[in-house]
């Protein structure tokens, strides 16, 4: 489990230095930010919006939390672990926004993850670019 924290880690530093290193200019004078992170008043946790380049970039895909039997469940692809080994998905709530939600894994069967705590069924979570999204969140290489 170490050894995919560290590859986790590694690759989000990689890419977020790739991806505050990118700015698109509108003109001259003005560089348009790949993507806004906003601290959740009250939280440790922060709300990360995407420009819609950053996400045609970043190739950010998304699924829904699903339920199998009594369980929710979601892909593993969608899965980050912290630097002290909490579990978290990135949902969404609305269009390129993003917030890290803290899961509890029952189990991993294949691509499938089963959760015994999480978002409710239904929710939009990422699946695709989600180290992308925690170094963002992290503000890792800037």
């Amino acid at each position: 489990m170490q050894h995919i924290n560290r590859w986790i880690v590694v690759t989000a530093i990689s890419v977020g230095l790739q991806l505050f290193g990118c700015q698109q200019h509108h003109d001259e004078h003005h560089a348009e930010h790949p993507a806004e992170v906003e601290h959740i008043e009250g939280s440790e946790l922060s709300r990360v919006t995407f420009t819609t380049k950053a996400m045609e970039r970043l190739d950010v895909q998304t699924d829904e939390v699903g339920k199998a039997g009594s369980q929710t469940t979601v892909p593993y692809s969608s899965l980050i672990y912290d630097t002290h080994g909490q579990t978290w998905v990135y949902t969404s709530d609305s269009e390129r926004t993003f917030v890290r939600h803290q899961v509890t894994v029952d189990g991993i069967d294949g691509d499938m993850v089963y959760l015994s705590d999480g978002p409710p069924v239904g929710t939009v979570v990422a699946s695709v670019a989600v180290a992308e999204i925690y170094g963002t969140e992290f503000a890792v290489g800037h």
